[in-house]
């Protein structure tokens, strides 16, 4: 069976994918940058196949060279770790997006000039249910918006999607040959308002954010093109209902609601 390396493995699609990658029998390889931080790398020990199968090795973004040992001789790597250093209060949203953006440019120059076979997934606002201990920055924004915690919904529209259709189109393009270039994996595009009033009518009896933030420039209206990645094998991705409520019912199972 292929080796494979998931860098930053405490992350949300990360800690997806070396679930799938370890149910479908894989050695799977992944960096976090303190191995021996049992509260936040422990999930991960319990997942099926991960004392027998599961490598989990020190690398820092930040430190060039770090990841050397990870990737060597691996058959692929799925490289999601994102290093987003910003200025206390700033939107980490529009940095972290930013900050997304010139890595895939640097990669696809470096794909370029040292002959590297790299192919893109680049999903939208990823929903599903909770698989860490702690949500993550993005969940972090959907259980504070239903917890009334945050003072105001944003005023923007994004793209949604469910974690296991971003983890089921990573998987297929590293397996599928044909794969090339990049792919859009996203669902409905939605103002956040639709989004806060969905879950208020299936959810009532939480508190839940009832303002508008008044940000201007990122209520665009925009469709997602998501027809290569279905074109390529990728079944029909879950609807916004499936995604918010798995996410929801992962909340009240750990505590969180």
């Amino acid at each position: 069976m292929p080796e494979y390396c998931v860098t930053g493995g405490t992350g949300f699609i990360a800690a997806y994918l070396i679930k799938a990658l370890l149910l479908k029998g894989h050695i799977v390889r992944t960096t976090v940058r303190d191995p021996d931080n049992a509260e936040k790398v422990g999930f991960l020990w319990e997942l099926e196949g991960a004392k027998e199968r599961l490598k989990i090795m020190k690398a820092d973004l930040l430190v060039e060279g770090s990841f050397d040992d990870a990737i060597q001789g691996v058959d692929g790597v799925f490289h999601t770790a994102s290093p987003v250093l910003v200025p206390y209060d700033d939107n980490i949203q529009l940095w972290y997006a930013y900050a997304k953006t010139k890595a895939e440019k640097e990669a696809w120059t470096v794909a370029e000039e040292c002959g590297i076979d790299l192919v893109v997934v680049n999903p939208s606002f990823v929903v599903g249910p909770l698989l860490a201990p702690q949500p993550t920055s993005t969940l972090q924004i959907i259980l504070g918006t239903v917890k009334g915690m945050i003072g105001e919904y944003a005023n923007r529209r994004l793209g949604f999607v469910h974690i296991e259709d971003v983890v089921g189109a990573h998987i297929l393009v590293m397996e599928e040959q044909k794969a090339s270039g990049r792919y859009i994996c996203s669902n409905s595009v939605r103002h956040m308002s639709q989004i806060n009033d969905l879950l208020r009518t299936k959810y009532p009896s939480y508190p839940h954010e009832n303002k508008c933030g008044n940000q201007q420039g990122e209520d665009i209206p925009h469709s997602m093109d998501t027809s290569k990645i279905t074109q390529l094998g990728l079944p029909p991705l879950k609807s916004l209902n499936e995604m918010f409520d798995d996410c929801i019912q992962s909340f009240q199972e750990k505590g969180f609601l």
